[in-house]
C-alpha cells in the first residue's frame, strides 16, 4: 500500500508542477508584453504576423470549431473506418473502459489504437473524447481511470487537453485536488491553479502548436 501511495503522491506532484509551469509561462508572457514596443514597417509587420501565434499556456477551453463537429462514436476495441481520415473537422468519441487483462479487452484495445491514431494525423481540426478504465479483471478497482478531451486546431496553432475524474487505484489525482488542499492555507495559489482544474481529479490546459503551412493555407 505504501508504494501505491508514493505513486499517487508522485502523480499529484507532477500535475501540480505542470500547472505551475503553465502559470509561470503565462506570467512571463505578461511581463514580456510590458516591455517598450518597437514600431515595425508594414513589410516587416506582415512577415511577422504570418508566423505569429499565441505562445502562452492557458486554461482549457473548447475549440473554436466545436460547434461544427459531427461526432463519430466507437465502442470497445472498435476501429474507425479509413475514410474518416479525410474528415475536417474530425470529431470522435471512444469507449476504452474494458482495458482488462484477463478477458482480452486489453489486447483488443491495443489492436484498435494504431488505426485510431492514423485517421487523426492528417486533419487540421481534431477533437477526441474518450473514457478510460484499466483493470486486472471485471469488478476490480481500476488501476487508472479517467474521462478525456483532447483537441488541436493546426490552423490556429492551438491545442487543448482536459482530464476529469482521474483516479489512481480509486484515489482522485489532479489540479482540482491540489486546489482543495491548498485553499485553507494558500488561497492565492489555489485561486491561480483553479483555472487549470477545480473538481477532484480534474486537470486541463491549452498550449501553442508549431506552424503548419498546409493547415494555415486551408484555414
Amino acid at each position: 500500500m505504501f508504494p501505491l501511495r508514493l505513486r499517487v503522491s508522485a502523480a499529484g506532484c507532477a500535475l501540480v508542477l505542470g500547472a505551475s509551469a503553465a502559470l509561470l509561462s503565462s506570467s512571463t508572457a505578461v511581463a514580456a508584453s510590458s516591455k517598450p514596443v518597437v514600431r515595425e514597417g508594414p513589410v516587416r509587420q506582415a512577415t511577422s504576423s504570418a508566423g505569429a501565434a499565441d505562445a502562452s499556456v492557458g486554461p482549457f477551453t473548447e475549440p473554436g470549431f466545436a460547434a461544427d463537429c459531427t461526432w463519430h462514436e466507437f465502442g470497445e476495441g472498435e476501429q474507425p473506418p479509413w475514410w474518416l481520415t479525410f474528415a475536417d473537422p474530425l470529431c470522435v468519441e471512444y469507449s476504452k473502459r474494458d482495458i482488462t487483462v484477463d478477458d482480452g479487452g486489453a489486447l483488443r484495445f491495443l489492436v484498435a489504437e494504431p488505426s485510431r491514431f492514423a485517421i487523426a494525423m492528417v486533419t487540421c481540426h481534431y477533437y477526441q473524447k474518450d473514457h478510460w478504465s484499466v483493470q486486472s479483471t471485471h469488478g476490480a478497482t481500476p488501476w487508472v481511470a479517467w474521462d478525456g478531451q483532447y483537441w488541436w486546431d493546426k490552423a490556429a496553432r492551438r491545442a487543448g487537453a482536459r482530464l476529469t475524474n482521474f483516479r489512481i487505484d480509486g484515489h482522485t489525482v489532479g489540479i482540482g485536488d491540489a486546489v482543495a488542499a491548498l485553499e485553507p492555507d494558500f488561497p492565492d495559489v489555489a485561486r491561480a491553479l483553479s483555472d487549470y482544474g477545480r473538481a477532484a481529479g480534474e486537470t486541463g490546459l491549452t498550449v501553442s502548436l508549431p506552424y503548419d503551412l498546409r493547415c494555415a493555407l486551408a484555414g
